[in-house]
């Protein structure tokens, strides 16, 4: 293509679109677009990615589903009063807020809907398809971050698989930046396989998870024997009232708690507690007390305080994400896409869980998108 020739726009669509995360990922692409702010926390603008073919910050077209019908400029505006978006950024990125805004459409199914699933599934599905036609987008992608549901029990499909099913019915690859079920449905399995498209997740890996994928293989290379690993969460705004469910909870903490187990070699000692507190808003605070035995028994204790502003946690990460699964659908590849482990708890496919390897693994990766012709066996 020629360099002066403006480059394809594609498109990123967002299960929760009204979010706090999703506000600062449209408010953050435009800001960094515009030269306002750096791209602090993106990994896809760091050196190994360069020359990868991953598509300009300024190509992003945004749209999404979402349940609740407060527009992203106040949606902002009121994240920028919490200390979550800069001060000032809200009015700077408020033509590009508002035109994300005109992109979302109604979510589902709200109490009373009769429709079935596969109604709602073509529904959503059309969405998507006259979003891609509309601004003529040469591919988009369906990024899930919505808030967390309960795991379904009765076979039923949640929302976030109807959602993800909408996804591989508009030919669209899928991310689900959350531990809700996705395309971990077993009725979605044959689907998402014969669909040949690429697909990552699940449940984005942004602070005390983080933190134990890189802690666990220190303790494991050193010889030191870990007896008990225990955490506490604190943890305001939507996330936090959606995890005060048990249910919703427990599909959260198998993520974490399998981390140590996989790099550690066993499971510890110890459980992970999540608290709802309103007042903390889009903050949270994550304690961990590790006991550990070190030379002729010696006790010893290590403890952590990982306090961050969750949006500002996720919303690079849901960016390269968006950009390295676009890229991945151009060159090819398809199935799950297991060397994007590095950005997830419970990540698809084969891959290692320490942070380290899950690193080599991503820039491997990229190394791979400057060479498309390898196709898609590489996914596999």
């Amino acid at each position: 293509m020629s360099a002066s020739l403006p480059r394809p726009r594609v498109g990123v669509w967002l299960i929760g679109a009204r979010g706090s995360v999703a506000t600062t990922v449209v408010a953050g692409c435009a800001a960094v677009t515009a030269g306002l702010h750096p791209p602090t926390g993106m990994v896809t603008e760091t050196p190994p990615f360069t020359d990868t073919g991953l598509p300009p910050l300024s190509t992003l077209v945004f749209g999404g589903h979402d349940t609740v019908d407060c527009p992203l400029p106040k949606r902002a505006e009121t994240l920028a009063a919490g200390g979550v978006l800069p001060a000032g950024l809200p009015s700077a990125v408020a033509s590009e807020l508002a035109a994300a805004d005109r992109e979302i459409r109604p979510g589902g199914p709200a109490p009373g809907d009769t429709r079935t699933p596969d109604d709602l599934i073509t529904a959503f599905a059309a969405d998507i398809e006259d979003f891609v036609r509309r601004h003529q987008l040469t591919r988009a992608v369906v990024v899930n971050v919505a808030s967390t549901e309960p795991s379904p029990t009765d076979g039923t499909l949640p929302p976030s698989s109807l959602y993800a099913a909408a996804a591989l019915r508009a030919g669209c690859p899928y991310v689900n930046f959350t531990p809700s079920t996705g395309l971990h449905h077993p009725a979605l399995t044959d689907r998402a396989t014969a669909s040949g498209l690429p697909y990552a997740g699940r449940d984005g890996k942004t602070g005390q998870t983080l933190l134990r994928a890189a802690l666990g293989p220190m303790f494991t290379q050193r010889a030191l024997d870990v007896r008990a690993w225990s955490g506490t969460n604190l943890l305001g705004g939507g996330d936090g009232a959606a995890l005060a469910d048990p249910a919703a909870a427990a599909a959260k903490n198998a993520g974490k708690e399998r981390v140590l187990a996989d790099t550690l070699g066993a499971t510890p000692e110890g459980e992970v507690h999540i608290d709802d507190v309103p007042a903390l808003g889009d903050w949270k605070t994550a304690w961990d007390h590790i006991a550990f035995d070190g030379f002729l028994g010696t006790r010893m204790i290590l403890q952590t305080i990982w306090q961050g502003c969750d949006s500002a946690l996720a919303a690079p990460l849901v960016l390269d994400l968006a950009r390295l699964t676009l890229r991945a659908h151009e060159a090819g590849l398809s199935g799950p896409l297991s060397d994007l482990g590095f950005y997830f708890k419970d990540p698809v496919g084969d891959g290692p869980s320490a942070l380290a390897e899950q690193y080599t693994a991503l820039t491997a990766f990229a190394a791979r998108l400057r060479e498309p012709q390898h196709g898609r066996e590489e996914a596999r």
